[in-house]
């Protein structure tokens, strides 16, 4: 589809962005599943931008099954934005190392610190902002940059959903020295305002399903769409390679 999506693994991820932010270079990563696969392969403007991210984590179960069953990568896991979270607060707090929430409502943030600092003791969470639902003028991105700086961030959050935040992510990299994760709703989740799918429906795919019983009207035209797209995109993929390699013309 046109999308580079990262084979990693948790381990790898979270060192590469530790490293980056322990060195202060900015990076940039994001959490791809189905929408935002799709939501590249559709905007050449956002591909573009996504392609400058140095992580581009397969997030959704279908976007592992595409890498392993294309590409051969063996993934036996997907990267998830949610876990990927964790794992990296986890780290951060073992490496005394700032982090920074932005995005999502007030309420939602205040939220997310008290979780946070509740399951990671020792994690410094330097600065937490809500969104403002709307792009920043550059005057603003400067002055939130700046802020991020002075309080010594070396990791920065973003709760906006897909793409605004990979939008974000990109615009404001020229003015930070850490590394930037998009998260989506992990905010939501590690907050305890949405709840997360069983792990039995997160393994078998069924993520979607949970979260379309939850909010049907604002995820059913979504899923609709960039699924059926998706299955669509990879299942000609794979008919195209499949008819295409010389070992299988030759059977």
């Amino acid at each position: 589809m046109g999308v580079p999506v990262s084979s990693t693994t948790y381990s790898e991820a979270v060192e590469r962005l530790m490293t980056a932010a322990t060195m202060r270079q900015p990076a940039l990563a994001t959490a791809f599943a189905v929408h935002g696969v799709v939501e590249a392969s559709r905007d050449q403007e956002f591909l573009r931008e996504i392609e400058t991210f140095e992580l581009v984590v397969p997030d959704g179960q279908p976007v592992r099954y595409a890498l392993n069953l294309l590409y051969h990568t063996h993934l036996s896991d997907r990267v998830y934005g949610p876990t990927l979270m964790l794992k990296l607060c986890e780290a951060a707090a073992r490496r005394n190392l700032g982090i920074y929430l932005y995005g999502s409502t007030s309420d939602t943030v205040e939220k997310l610190t008290s979780a946070l600092k509740l399951r990671f003791p020792g994690l410094s969470i330097v600065g937490a902002e809500p969104s403002l639902f709307r792009p920043l003028t550059e005057v603003e991105l400067r002055t939130l940059a700046a802020r991020i700086g002075e309080a010594g961030a070396g990791l920065v959050f973003l709760g906006l959903g897909c793409p605004r935040q990979e939008r974000f992510a990109y615009s404001i990299r020229p003015f930070v020295q850490a590394s930037v994760i998009c998260v989506g709703a992990a905010f939501d989740f590690h907050a305890g305002v949405k709840r997360q799918a069983p792990k039995w429906m997160q393994d078998s795919s069924l993520e979607w399903l949970f979260r379309l019983i939850q909010e049907p009207r604002r995820l059913f035209r979504r899923y609709a769409t960039t699924n059926s797209l998706f299955a669509i995109s990879i299942s000609t993929q794979m008919l195209t390679s499949w008819f295409t390699t010389p070992e299988r013309r030759t059977r």
